[in-house]
């Protein structure tokens, strides 16, 4: 089973670098027509040339997803350059650690606007210019959306309950709207990856090298993942292949999510 995107277009925010990057890319050399969008011009640029790549069929965009007027320009830049739209990966996300007792901490309003709001916003958009270009076609599915969400979701660490309750409402924002877009024949689905080598990640452990050997240890594969593990994820669920797929909530961290932290013999 080949789960082509081949012919297909794909809008990938978050893709100046790490995972979203990854993606972006992957869906590319599959040959997907993919607008790669970020609010980082200079990395897209970096990655993607001044104007993107004919041959591979990659433009971008750069923007903040947060504002209202760049999102409907996202939209018009990727119709402008491919006529049509099938796949939104959400993947622009942010990570802040935070001091939860903190009054004057803004990090729950920044991580609920970057990670669930702009995310929401570009999907309620998108969603409908599917089921517009869609309305006259024969097939069970006429698009997919896919979010990056986090096993933050479902663990708690106090340094991180911006992050979780954000990802923990992404979670379910996926879950909503995929009933609420099923009758449209618009899948909506989520990755939610923990121990994978994000440019987040990559800081962190620059900052905190011992780190590693803990995510190691409490890793049941017992490493770190690439984000083209992630990449590969998202192409399946853009995929045909996964047609019947949606509300699904995806995990990718080598079986992180399914062990408790403290080990024991007693029960």
């Amino acid at each position: 089973m080949s789960f082509s995107v081949a012919g297909k277009t794909a809008i990938v925010t978050g893709a100046a670098n790490g995972v979203g990057l990854a993606i972006a890319r992957h869906l590319a050399d599959a040959g997907a027509n993919v607008m790669f969008a970020d609010k980082d011009e200079t990395r897209l640029r970096a990655e993607v040339g001044e104007t993107g790549d004919d041959t591979k069929n990659i433009r971008y965009f750069a923007g903040d997803l947060r504002e209202k007027l760049n999102i409907a320009n996202l939209l018009s830049a990727t119709l402008d350059a491919f006529d049509q739209v099938d796949i939104l990966v959400n993947g622009a996300r942010q990570v802040i650690r935070t001091l939860p007792l903190d009054p004057d901490d803004e990090s729950m309003s920044i991580m609920l606007d970057q990670n669930l709001l702009a995310g929401l916003k570009l999907s309620q958009l998108v969603a409908r210019r599917m089921i517009k270009q869609g309305k006259d076609s024969e097939k069970s599915c006429i698009g997919t959306i896919i979010n990056l969400s986090s096993i933050a979701a479902q663990r708690t660490q106090s340094e991180l309950m911006a992050f979780s309750v954000s990802c923990a409402a992404l979670d379910q924002m996926t879950r909503s709207l995929a009933v609420s877009l099923a009758p449209e024949r618009v899948r909506v689905n989520a990755v939610a990856f923990g121990s994978v080598m994000s440019a987040s990640l990559q800081d962190h452990l620059r900052a905190n090298p011992d780190h590693r050997e803990a995510i190691l240890a409490a890793t049941p594969q017992g490493r770190i993942a690439g984000p083209t593990e992630v990449a590969e994820a998202v192409q399946f669920l853009a995929s045909d292949s996964s047609a019947f797929v949606t509300g699904e909530i995806l995990t990718v961290d080598g079986g992180r999510s399914l062990v408790d932290a403290v080990s024991t013999s007693l029960h």
